[in-house]
């Protein structure tokens, strides 16, 4: 059974920085594509960034290329790094990762979620 695991939420100043991990059951070579996403108190779940197949980190434009997913594939983790938290950042924020099913489709998996809160 696959499983993402984020650790890494919490209280964390205005203004300092931020580092989630996703720990994966199995190999993360297993995904073709890795995201985080995150969802405040009364909106959408929105995308942060995403690592596709390339392995090269992208950063949502709604966010204005704050976020970075840097991937270690020896602990079958990965981690979204952002250094300047801002009072919009508080939420709680998602691991995800895409399998192909063997015959062409795709098949989402998710973390639980782990919360961030951000103090001023």
């Amino acid at each position: 059974q696959v499983q993402l695991v984020e650790s890494g939420g919490g209280l964390v100043q205005a203004g300092g920085s931020l580092r989630l991990s996703c720990s994966t059951s199995g190999s993360i070579f297993s995904f073709h594509r890795m995201a985080w996403y995150r969802q405040a108190p009364g909106k959408e779940r929105e995308m942060v960034a995403v690592m596709p197949s390339t392995r090269r980190s992208i950063s949502a434009e709604s966010v204005e290329g704050q976020f970075t997913i840097i991937r270690d594939n020896a602990k079958n983790t990965m981690y979204l790094q952002k250094n300047i938290l801002k009072p919009a950042d508080p939420a709680v924020y998602y691991c995800n990762g895409v399998q192909d099913d063997g015959g062409g489709l795709a098949i989402d998996y998710w973390g639980k979620g782990t919360l961030v809160t951000v103090s001023s």
